[in-house]
Order: C-alpha cells, then structure tokens, then sequence
C-alpha cells in the first residue's frame, strides 16, 4: 500500500508594524522559507528542551563571537537559566574579561591590516581589538587573582579555575555583563578543553614560570563532563560552529547513547570531511546525536541566527 503524504501549505509572510521577532519565527515556521524554516525549527526545538523537565542544556561556541554584541545574548541565556554548562575555547575567557575593563570597536573586513598593526590594533573579522584592550588588561588583572586563587590549591580544573575568577568579578564595575560572573553566580559550569590556546591560558603560563607546582588538572573536567551527561535523564545542546568545544560535546553524549536535543548554528561545508561542517545526521551514525533525537542544522552566522532564537525563547519563556 502506498504511504499517504502528508502535504503543509507554503504560507506568505506577512509583515506588520507590532510584530515581535517571535511573531516573525512564527510565521517562517509557516512559510516553507529554506534556511527560514530551518531557524523556526530551531527555536521550537530550544524551547522543547529548555521546558524539559530532566533535560542538561549545554552551550558549545568557539570564542569569536564573544568579541561581538552577541556576547549579551549568551550572558542572558545563562543569567535566565537556559543553560546548565558551557564547553567553549579560551578566547571566550579572553574577550570576556578584556571588554569588561576596556572597550572593542567596530570595524570593517577590508581595512588596512598592516596600517592597523602600526596603530597597534588587532582585527577579528570586522572588530577591532587595540592592544591595551587585550593583553596587559589581563596580565594586569588576572596574575593578582592567581595569587589569590592558588594560595591554598596548586591543582585545579579549567571550570574550577574559571568559576574562581568568576567570583572575583563582583568587585569590578560593570561585572553584570560579563558571562564569567553569571556562570558563577548560577552554577554554570565552564569547561575549556584548550586552556592554553589563547591569552588566558598565557597568563595562567606566566604564573607557572614563578609557581612550578600549579597543574591544571584536565581530567578533573573530563570526569565532571562524563558523571553530568550520564547522570543526565535527557540532554540537549545547542552547538555554535565547530573545532574543540562542538566535538567535546558529542564527544561526551556518545556515552549515553547519544543527544536527545541537537541544534547546530553553522556556516562550515561539510564536504571537506570536518568536524566544524558534519552535519548531525554524521553524529547519529557515531551515536553522539540520538537517531530520533529532536534536531535542526542551521547554516548562518551565529551573530544572527543565536540572537532571534533567543529572542523567541526570552517572548515564549521569560
């Protein structure tokens, strides 16, 4: 017998003067619109499984969008409880204590690179990152908390360092923006597998150079990692980009046979076989993504796309 298809109508948008950023979700959810569908989707899946009783919510992105306005979204998920951990790279830790205490700026994509390094500017993307905005703020800042921090302990996790530096934070103005104190404040866990590939895990290299004894205990992070996804009754995750901090996450899923919400925000191609462009249907054949798990791909930037997802949680949810 032949299968009925089942056939949803392609709906026009219609665009008004009161509509909410939800009501626009909405209404490409019922417009059949390509990547627009694939956004709306996205959302009614976020919002299944922040509303999910039993349900880990984990937040995967690599740094760079940590150095844009996107940074208030992710601060407010974690400050409004849609996230229970974070795995992430140590830019994150970098471009979010840097802009506590000094500003970036906007730029361009196609300024004078060279002309920038004499000004002593750095550029990620279109943003623009003068030297004493980066660096010396956090050798200034971070090497007293370290003394600080390590006065009892010389071995400590990335998350137990992180959650410490978090707490220090109260004390400087403007710290409500900063992601570092809300996870801390929330009992957010953050994990960074590659706590050396930035600023941060230089400074932390510093301090070693005149405190030999300090170890960073990786495995501690692992463990954590593994008794949370098991201990879990469901996990969801919502996965911006790639590289170390998306594969952690699926990584530790596989163990429990995979995740039962799966969101990746993407603009990689999948057909140069890496991880960043694999698809989740790639993670349902290695178990990391339950075959009937609720799931939606993305393409798009983050810088976008993460900020009207969240705005239709923040108008279903808060």
């Amino acid at each position: 017998m032949k299968k009925q298809l089942k056939k949803i109508p392609v709906k026009d948008i219609k665009v008004t003067k009161a509509m909410t950023v939800d009501d626009m979700l909405q209404a490409m959810g019922r417009a059949g619109g390509f990547t627009a569908q694939k956004l709306a989707d996205a959302t009614d899946i976020a919002e299944k499984m922040v509303k999910k009783e039993g349900c880990l919510k984990i937040l995967s992105f690599p740094a760079c969008i940590m150095a844009t306005g996107t940074r208030g979204v992710i601060v407010d998920m974690v400050k409004n409880h849609m996230v229970d951990l974070i795995i992430t790279t140590c830019g994150c830790l970098d471009h979010d204590l840097s802009r506590l205490y000094a500003a970036y700026y906007k730029g361009d994509f196609m300024m004078d690179d060279a002309l920038l390094r004499e000004n002593d500017v750095s550029r990620l993307g279109n943003v623009l990152v003068p030297d004493d905005c980066y660096g010396y703020v956090l050798e200034d800042n971070l090497l007293p908390m370290f003394d600080e921090i390590f006065a009892e302990t010389q071995s400590m996790s990335t998350h137990e360092i992180i959650d410490k530096v978090g707490e220090k934070l109260a004390d400087v103005k403007g710290h409500e923006d900063s992601l570092l104190y809300w996870a801390h404040v929330n009992n957010v866990p953050i994990v960074v597998p590659g706590i050396t590939d930035g600023s941060f895990g230089c400074q932390l290299w510093m301090y070693y150079q005149t405190h030999r004894k300090l170890r960073i205990d990786l495995f501690a992070d692992e463990q954590m990692l593994s008794e949370m996804t098991n201990d879990a009754k469901y996990t969801g995750a919502i996965i911006i980009g790639g590289g170390i901090s998306k594969h952690h996450v699926i990584w530790w899923n596989q163990f429990r046979g995979g995740l039962d919400y799966c969101i990746y925000l993407t603009t990689a191609e999948e057909y140069d076989g890496s991880l960043s462009g694999a698809r989740i249907r790639e993670a349902v054949s290695w178990g990391k993504v339950k075959a009937n798990a609720k799931k939606m791909t993305v393409e798009g930037d983050a810088t976008i796309t993460l900020p009207l997802i969240y705005a239709g949680l923040a108008n279903r949810l808060l």
